[in-house]
């Protein structure tokens, strides 16, 4: 295969998971924004608009949680097998589901979205931390259900200490170094902060 922009580029699936609120779906826009311009065939999967339409239905439960995890990570891995780029933003709350796709997607790219509970509460603008310190929401993940952090994930990413447009710059020189987004040449300059 060669790397001149022309040729077959691989499918990937780019998994982002985290808390509510630590900042995956604003990372993802700008990612995908930045895909399109560079004319890479890019699919958004977004865990509030999957739930409502792929898996409409299931509760919070964590059996519910896991089949929620594993229908995007099969319709991911149809679209990374076609050759598309995968952006995947869901909380997807336990190691046993997040580990289960990664093996069955061969080009998984996981990142993990790491902030502090109290900032991903603090960002919430619709009070949903509220309502579970509260005790009005049943199984929610930070407060009164687990997230299991990745061990090992391919990127990190501390949004309370960058920006979104850092953050997802970091997303795009992950791609690039394994090989799923053609490195752009030296003269080719990209204004992040416009993002």
């Amino acid at each position: 295969m060669q790397r001149n922009g022309t040729d077959e580029q691989r499918g990937f699936t780019l998994w982002f998971t985290g808390l509510s609120g630590a900042g995956k779906t604003t990372i993802a826009e700008i990612v995908e924004k930045e895909l399109r311009e560079r004319g890479r065939p890019v699919e958004v999967l977004d865990g509030d608009i999957v739930r409502t339409n792929l898996s409409k239905g299931l509760t919070f439960s964590r059996e519910d949680r896991n089949i929620n995890v594993l229908r995007i990570g099969f319709v991911a891995n149809l679209l990374t097998r076609a050759g598309v780029g995968v952006i995947v933003s869901a909380i997807s709350p336990y190691k046993e589901a997040r580990d289960q796709v990664r093996r069955r997607i061969v080009d998984f790219v996981e990142v993990f979205v790491d902030v502090p509970l109290e900032v991903a509460a603090e960002r919430d603008v619709k009070g949903l931390y509220k309502k579970a310190f509260a005790g009005e929401i049943e199984q929610f993940t930070g407060v009164s259900d687990p997230y299991e952090a990745p061990a090992a994930p391919d990127l990190v990413l501390k949004t309370n200490e960058e920006t979104p447009e850092e953050s997802a710059r970091k997303v795009i020189e992950k791609l690039e170094f394994f090989g799923y987004l053609w490195t752009p040449s030296p003269d080719t300059e990209y204004n992040w902060s416009n993002r």
